[in-house]
């Protein structure tokens, strides 16, 4: 999976739609090998991230859990603290 495609289920505050478009956009670059597609690319490419938006938030606005929801701020600051230990020099 992408590494920049981050989770977005279950998060307090709850994903806004430009996450899900953000993280959608990401998957279709992921899956078609462009960061910028061509002209002749541009419909197709931003049709796939609009469609796959609305997918993702359908999904995520279904989904239940019983788990409490997770804070961003820690989750944030966990992710950087794994980073640091990842990448010590």
């Amino acid at each position: 999976m992408c590494r920049n495609i981050k989770t977005l289920f279950n998060f307090d505050p709850p994903v806004t739609d430009a996450e899900i478009r953000d993280a959608s956009l990401q998957f279709v670059r992921k899956i078609s090998g462009f960061t910028k597609p061509s002209k002749a690319n541009e419909v197709a490419f931003e049709s796939a991230v609009d469609e796959i938006s609305l997918i993702s938030g359908r999904l995520l606005a279904s989904l239940e859990t019983n788990a409490p929801p997770k804070d961003r701020d820690e989750e944030a600051a966990k992710k950087k603290a794994r980073a640091a230990e990842r990448f010590a020099v």
